[in-house]
């Protein structure tokens, strides 16, 4: 499989990656977490685990998900409050049909919800 490189800010090295992956989910669709209680907004895609090495080891051993599949920015939402998430693809589910996300800052990525999912703003899509 051929294999590529980028950057990643937020694990502060380059991470090598498959030069396609395939997504079950895309920016703009709602899902929530199959273990614990949140949902949220994709605002962004990395086609492997591209976090801090402190963050995966953080992650229970039992639970802590496969490196090598997409991960999932979220704007994820709780009963108690709103957050920045990062999931695996093997711990998300289609979550459409519960409407729409109330992060605050869901207005500052998409436009509408709607369909069942929300549309970038223009001004940030290539």
């Amino acid at each position: 499989m051929e294999r590529a490189q980028f950057f990643s800010a937020q694990a502060g090295r380059t991470i090598e990656a498959p030069r396609r992956a395939k997504t079950r989910f895309a920016i703009g669709d709602v899902v929530k977490h199959k273990v614990f209680d949140f949902r949220g907004v994709i605002f962004d895609i990395d086609p492997v685990f591209a976090n801090s090495e402190e963050w995966y080891a953080a992650i229970p051993e039992d639970i802590r998900p496969d490196r090598d599949q997409p991960f999932y920015h979220l704007l994820a939402e709780s009963d108690e409050n709103s957050y920045v998430a990062y999931v695996s693809q093997q711990n998300l589910l289609n979550d459409a049909v519960s409407g729409p996300v109330e992060h605050p800052d869901v207005h500052v990525y998409f436009q509408q919800f709607e369909s069942g999912r929300y549309r970038m703003r223009r001004s940030l899509t290539h």
